[in-house]
């Protein structure tokens, strides 16, 4: 049976694991909520939310820090989960509207192609507006970089969640949302090809997280 310690070290690892679960979830990478992790942290925190007059006081600090960030982001969650229930019902409702503005356009074509024609002129080109228009994309574009530093990942496990954290971020910002990696395959990775650079001759392998041309780019390269 696990110890308390365990039990708190199991809740932290959760909590984080659910952070990312979600972020796919809202990126687009999952159809549903993590359910049966958030469960299992429901059920710890159940458990010693009961039993806190078993825990040491150093225990009963680390557990209430734990509940009280996991509090908050369960409501963060529960709120971007109701948001994105409503922009999918918008979207259905949208897409319902196009319908009909489609029929109507058609059959406005229709009539104006049954008269006489009309030659409209078009309306002149605002430039300024196009250009800052274009510079604002391309600062979209281009506006989320991060880098990080690995000698060893296998330990430098909160290093990779980071990173991987960041990636997910980025994939949502872009609404990339096919070929996902999941945490398991994507520490497989940085294992794998942080070992095959340092053979080359690095000790340290910096990963930078980046979009260009609206595509998230994950990139490695010895930084000494």
């Amino acid at each position: 049976m696990p110890t308390i310690d365990e039990d708190l070290s199991q809740i932290e690892r959760d909590i984080r694991t659910l952070k990312i679960e979600y972020e796919q979830f809202f990126g687009g990478g999952r159809s549903r909520p993590p359910a049966d992790t958030q469960w299992r942290v429901d059920t710890l925190v159940r458990r010693y939310n009961e039993r806190t007059a078993e825990l040491s006081y150093g225990q009963r600090f680390r557990f209430n820090n734990l509940s009280q960030t996991y509090a908050k982001y369960i409501d963060m969650w529960r709120k971007k989960t109701m948001q994105k229930e409503s922009a999918a019902q918008q979207h259905h409702f949208g897409a319902a509207a196009k319908a009909v503005e489609a029929e109507r356009a058609r059959k406005a074509a229709l009539q104006q192609a049954a008269e006489p024609s009309k030659i409209v002129a078009p309306p002149p080109l605002d430039f300024r507006a196009a250009e800052a228009a274009a510079h604002a994309e391309a600062v979209h574009q281009t506006a989320f970089a991060f880098a990080m530093s690995f000698s060893n990942p296998e330990h430098e496990k909160e290093k990779v969640y980071t990173l991987y954290e960041k990636l997910i971020e980025a994939r949502s910002e872009t609404g990339e949302r096919s070929n996902t990696p999941s945490l398991q395959d994507f520490e497989r990775f940085v294992q794998q090809k942080t070992k095959d650079l340092k053979e080359k001759g690095g000790r340290e392998i910096e990963y930078t997280v980046s979009v260009e041309g609206g595509r998230v780019k994950l990139k490695a390269r010895v930084s000494s």
